[in-house]
């Protein structure tokens, strides 16, 4: 190193020439970096609960939506209101990616005429678009039917759900088909096999973007076809096509937010320590190299940016300019040691005297975000993976952009101005040599309360508690969630399974053959036996507390019971309807919910997501076992599916890594410091050191009741490698001084020097995570915040608990 070294100060403008030239050049495909806010994304790929999913989602052909929430001015079922439905009915249907759009208009009403027999009623199916309906009969429909109340419509009538189907994107579902055959194969893929799922890749990824387009160009018809007959009436949409075309308006936003403010909030902090130009223009020109260069190289590569990734603009910010702040100080030092130096001296010493330190202290911030990376989920992998290349990238950047530029720069006074009137740093030491027994005192209170919150730490993935409350996600999700039967699906599947008997009888044998060949025919199919069955089912899900709407054939029973005349359907009426029912009416009432072909029968859930009480974990398991419970003498298999389920499998498969990682993280940056320290001592007096901050920042978040999240799970391995910067920075500073002076002197100096560059990268990073309180994503806020709060305590650790601890355990 020191040869480079030298070759930065003895020709800086070659060596910055080549660096802009490189920077630039591979800058230049930061174009290239794409968006993935899929739901795809949050996703075990190796999940068994998702190829279940995938499966009943291809049985039962669950078509992609968005519902779009009316609330109007006049009663709902005026003229005014039944108008404005059908016009945007009308309007949404021509468009060409809407397949079909079901509202009150459409709702068969089932119950309107009581003289007509069922056959009457299948031959011509009234509903609020034909003529002749009496509007009080259907208004008592729509409130009181199974079918309707708290779904099509909320419980006073007020609001009503337009369902909008968009059409099956079958060449996508085949792409996912195919890639996930191959992946999931239990076999090695061979050679051949290998490139075609490499090639299955490119061409998804080139149809996804197209296609992406077109939906991202189709939600906003939608939106302007709402606009134009929103008036000052409530009109919201909702849907998972939505959401993912929203995360990208805001991941998109919170990268230009996030890069725009941070530098800004950077110079300041430059320009308040320093008070000179220089010292505010070199880091930034330096901090946005760094990021152009890293973004043209995950451009190059095909990286995505998901939800969880978008802040790594700001992250690699935040590192690169706690390097450049650590230089600067040494350089300020140097020169009012050596003040007779030249720039080219100071300017070696720096580079040369900075590295070491600066290098590990990368290298211990890579291990905290390459240990994302034993993660099963793609978008925290991305991020570990992409904030070790970037931060290695700035380390790169910082030595050969800063240390060429400060060379064509004359040299120049550095102006004391904030050190001399600031005296925090020279306090922590004075607590800390005078005082151990205290903060021993008030650390082990810290951690017995930081334990306790640890415990009641719980992992949450409420997707409506994800966003702001003023977000058009948020209120249209609050609206469907609260007064229209709930937001996020859950599929509960009972199978049939053939009951075997034993016949001496060849003839009854062969009878019983023939009879079961035929057993799947819809006029053997439902019998009372399967009914009483559904019935059950039905009735335990509909008392369980977080369940909102319940579809399923349990519901067409129900109904068919008030147009029987109070009376059951037997099996004849309902494979009557079954075989006669037109289809537009059979979608919505029987396919869904019935597969014969299959022999079992769903229970379309939909979960109350707003209510602060429902753990998602528990609720899952709990509903699984209590279905078992209740159905244990029953021959039928059980399973419980959908994207309550995946998410919960993502972020508990998630938590359990970290926690397994987190060992993995303290014992890696443990042996790291044995090799830089070459001290057991000084390397568990800097681990505890570390441990005792982040110990109290869970603590407060278990006892706060935040949960942990899509993002703030990965805080612990994150901050932990941030957070060492300061303990490697300080000790290595000691280690010098403690050669010439002793250990209670050395503190005080390494206070004095050391202490002032803590002080200001910490302070930046502070208001560098600061900025994403800006975001619209809630998890994104909370991992701002807590990695603040994790920050301060982290550097009241280095400069209070760090030094106290050297005091009492270490000697020269």
């Amino acid at each position: 190193m020191k040869n480079i070294f030298k070759l930065i100060v003895a020709f800086p403008k070659a060596v910055l020439a080549i660096s802009l030239a490189i920077c630039l050049g591979i800058g230049v495909f930061s174009y290239k970096l794409e968006i993935d806010a899929s739901t795809q994304t949050l996703l075990l790929e190796n999940d068994k609960d998702l190829a279940i999913w995938r499966e009943i989602a291809k049985r039962y052909e669950s078509k992609n939506f968005l519902v779009i929430a009316y609330t109007p001015n006049s009663s709902l079922l005026s003229k005014q209101s039944l108008n404005k439905i059908e016009a945007i009915s009308k309007e949404l249907e021509s468009l060409e990616s809407v397949d079909s759009v079901f509202s009150i208009l459409k709702a068969p009403l089932l119950t309107n005429n009581p003289n007509l027999s069922i056959s009457e009623l299948i031959d011509d199916v009234p509903n609020l678009s034909k003529s002749g309906i009496d509007m009080s009969a259907a208004k008592d429909e729509l409130l009181n039917s199974p079918l309707y109340k708290s779904s099509l419509t909320s419980s006073d009538f007020k609001t009503t759900s337009i369902l909008v189907n968009l059409k099956d994107d079958e060449i996508y579902t085949k792409f996912l088909e195919q890639i996930a055959a191959l992946k999931n194969s239990t076999k090695e893929l061979s050679k051949s096999e290998q490139e075609e799922l490499a090639n299955l890749e490119i061409e998804f990824k080139k149809y996804r973007d197209v296609q992406r387009i077109a939906e991202h160009e189709n939600i906003a018809k939608i939106r302007e076809i709402i606009e134009r007959h929103k008036g000052d009436e409530r009109l919201f949409l909702g849907g998972i096509s939505m959401i993912a075309n929203d995360m990208v308006s805001f991941v998109k936003n919170d990268l230009a937010i996030y890069g725009s403010s941070v530098l800004l909030l950077l110079g300041f902090c430059l320009w308040l320590f320093f008070r000179q130009i220089r010292f505010v223009v070199l880091p930034v020109i330096v901090c946005f190299l760094s990021v152009i260069l890293a973004s043209g190289l995950f451009g190059l590569l095909g990286y995505e940016i998901t939800v969880i990734s978008s802040n790594y603009i700001a992250l690699q910010l935040i590192i690169t300019i706690s390097v450049v702040i650590h230089l600067i100080v040494a350089y300020r030092e140097l020169y009012l040691k050596h003040i007779n130096y030249t720039n080219a001296q100071l300017v070696y010493l720096t580079l040369r005297s900075k590295f070491n330190p600066c290098f590990f202290a990368i290298f211990t911030t890579v291990i905290g975000f390459l240990s994302l990376c034993l993660s099963d989920i793609k978008p925290i992998i991305m991020l570990g993976a992409m904030m070790s290349v970037s931060i290695s990238i700035s380390l790169l950047v910082v030595f050969f952009i800063f240390g060429s530029l400060l060379m064509l720069l004359k040299k120049k006074a550095p102006k004391m101005s904030f050190e001399n009137h600031f005296k925090l740093t020279q306090w922590c030491a004075n607590l800390a040599i005078n005082n151990p027994k205290i903060i021993y005192a008030i650390s082990i209170i810290i951690v017995v309360i930081g334990i306790y919150g640890i415990t009641q730490l719980r992992v949450e993935n409420s997707f409506i508690g994800y966003f702001k409350s003023d977000t058009e996600i948020y209120q249209g999700m609050k609206v469907i969630d609260q007064e229209l039967g709930g937001t996020i699906p859950l599929d509960v599947i009972i199978k049939f399974n053939p009951i075997e008997e034993n016949f001496s009888d060849d003839e009854l044998g062969d009878f019983e053959d023939e009879f079961a060949s035929e057993a799947n025919d819809a006029k053997y199919w439902f019998n009372a036996y399967r009914l009483e069955i559904i019935k059950k089912v039905d009735k335990f899900l509909n008392q369980r507390d977080f369940i909102g709407n319940v579809g399923s054939l349990a519901t067409l029973l129900e109904v068919g019971k008030s147009i029987n005349k109070g009376s059951e359907l037997d099996p004849l009426a309902l494979s009557l309807i079954y075989k006669n029912l037109p289809d537009e009416y059979k979608e919505l009432i029987l396919t869904p919910y019935l597969n014969i072909e299959n022999n079992e029968v769903r229970f379309s859930i939909r979960t109350i997501d707003s209510d602060p009480n429902l753990r998602r974990d528990e609720f899952v398991k709990s509903l699984k076992t209590d279905l078992e419970k209740l159905l244990k003498n029953e021959p039928v298999e059980v399973q419980v599916a959908g994207v309550m389920v995946l998410y919960n499998n993502m972020l508990q498969a998630l938590f359990s890594s970290q926690a397994d990682t987190f060992i993995f993280v303290v014992l890696a940056l443990f042996l790291v410091f044995v090799v830089i320290f070459r001290s057991l001592k000084l390397s568990i007096i800097g681990i505890v050191a570390n441990l005792v901050p982040l110990c109290a920042v869970f603590g407060i978040m278990g006892i706060a009741g935040i949960p942990l999240d899509i993002m703030s799970i990965t805080i612990a391995a994150i901050s932990l490698g941030i957070g060492v910067d300061d303990i490697i920075h300080y000790i290595h500073r000691f280690k010098n001084e403690n050669r010439v002076y002793s250990v209670t002197e050395s503190i005080k100096r390494s206070h004095t020097s050391i202490g002032y560059a803590m002080y200001y990268t910490s302070f930046a990073i502070f208001l560098g995570f600061s900025v994403m309180s800006l975001s619209n994503f809630w998890p994104t806020i909370y991992f701002g915040v807590l990695t603040d709060l994790v920050m301060v305590m982290m550097l009241l650790g280095a400069l209070i608990l760090l030094p106290a601890m050297i005091v009492s355990l270490y000697k020269r």
